[in-house]
């Protein structure tokens, strides 16, 4: 273990992110979309002449730099500062392994913050010609934006045959970068016509907002089209264990693709009836719409996050930071250099379960888990945790340090138990 840790035992390191990345991820893949339809609606508001939808175009304009570019933009540096923070080992790995596709993303976040500036202050200025170059710039720097996370992102689930000594392409181009592009692509869309939908609804004009509404219809029912095949694609495209978990072998996932399902349900008939009837849809259908899209993205991204257990970098290091061809067995605490405490089990905590339990938070408390189990039973539980519980990581360290562990969890408890209690699983199915 080559670094510290930031100790926030009642938060947790897995929360931290979660809370900063889950918006993030809407957010950016709205930044994607909403380009589209910026340089969309923009052409069609010239080419018929058509003043109301010009005015919209510029007023949506700013409200989407607002929210991509500001709250985007913070979230996005938070994001960094978490997985810094909690997953040293792992964010230090893929800066090293995608050094130049990180530089080159962070110049095409650059071009992008510059052309929607642009794009937004020169409403009226440039010529409409120059105006719409100035937004497909944008269209396209963000759209590569995408596509350079997308292959680190999928690298961590599907590194394929790439080795550590492998060239970039093999890492970057892996299995699941295709299908998942096309399925990110689909959802950006796809979340980007529900946030237009949104602020069409709040017009007082209804004529352009049954217009809008529409037209966002049309749009989001194209994007559910392309993502349906693309998500299975995807799903071929894991290996085969993960795939088996996202296949029912996870009932937690299970329960997550089944509330995706149900977004579907409320998207599908949904756009179907802003299609024939775009006057019925009022703020309130609007904003479930957006609710349904959301909740569909978050089925997706849930699902991958959970997919990839035990793993932070898919069969490399364990979401816990620790090296995956580490022995189990050989000592763990003198190999910590930043361990400190007097306290063994707490430092064995921090570096090996903290990453995703809390000690009495709201996120996989491990007290809640472990509680009614003694000491003995709890160490003997640990030593087979791996084998127990495929999702987690074992647990690496000598039989000493492995009751050591357990006498910190039982005395954070709020009564130790008096007597042995069968070794059992903890807390709920993966």
């Amino acid at each position: 273990m080559n670094y510290p840790i930031w100790y926030l035992p009642s938060v947790g390191g897995g929360a931290m992110i979660a809370a900063i990345a889950v918006s993030h991820v809407f957010i950016s893949h709205f930044a994607v979309g909403g380009g589209f339809w910026l340089v969309l609606l923009e052409t069609r508001a010239l080419r018929h002449r058509d003043q109301p939808l010009y005015r919209f175009t510029q007023s949506f304009a700013r409200l989407f730099v607002l929210t991509t570019l500001i709250f985007g933009a913070l979230t996005g540096v938070g994001i960094w500062f978490a997985i810094s923070l909690v997953q040293p080992a792992g964010t230090s790995a893929l800066i090293h392994r995608f050094v130049f596709i990180w530089a080159a993303e962070w110049v095409l976040f650059l071009v992008e913050v510059v052309a929607i500036t642009v794009y937004l202050h020169s409403f009226g200025h440039l010529a409409p010609r120059r105006h719409l170059i100035v937004g497909r710039v944008y269209c396209a720097a963000s759209w590569l934006s995408l596509f350079a996370i997308n292959g680190i992102i999928t690298f961590m689930l599907t590194p394929g045959m790439a080795s550590q000594h492998s060239g970039l392409p093999r890492a970057f181009f892996n299995p699941s970068f295709w299908p998942s592009l096309a399925l990110r692509t689909c959802l950006a869309g796809l979340i980007s016509g529900l946030f237009v939908a949104i602020f069409a609804a709040f017009l007082a004009d209804r004529d352009l907002a049954s217009r809008l509404i529409r037209m966002t219809a049309g749009w989001s029912l194209l994007a559910l089209c392309g993502a349906l095949p693309a998500g299975l694609w995807y799903l071929q495209s894991l290996p085969v264990p993960v795939r088996t978990l996202t296949e029912g072998a996870s009932p937690t996932i299970v329960r997550t693709l089944a509330m995706g399902r149900i977004a579907l349900w409320v998207l599908l008939p949904g756009s179907l009836l802003a299609l024939w009837r775009p006057a019925r849809i009022g703020k309130a259908a609007a904003m479930a719409g957006l609710a349904a899209g959301l909740l569909l993205m978050g089925s997706f991204e849930w699902t991958r996050e959970a997919a990839r257990r035990p793993y932070v970098l898919y069969g490399d290091i364990y979401s816990n930071g620790q090296r995956a061809d580490r022995t189990t067995t050989e000592p763990f605490l003198p190999t910590a250099p930043w361990s400190r405490s007097s306290s063994p089990g707490r430092e064995l905590f921090k570096f090996q379960c903290y990453a995703c339990h809390t000690l009495g938070g709201l996120n996989n408390d491990i007290i809640e888990r472990t509680r009614g189990m003694s000491q003995s039973s709890l160490a003997a539980y640990i030593s087979q945790l791996h084998a127990i519980r495929p999702f987690m990581p074992p647990f690496i360290g000598t039989a000493e340090e492995q009751h050591a562990l357990a006498a910190y969890l039982i005395d954070q408890q709020p009564t130790s138990p008096d007597t042995q209690t069968p070794l059992a699983r903890p807390g709920s199915q993966p």
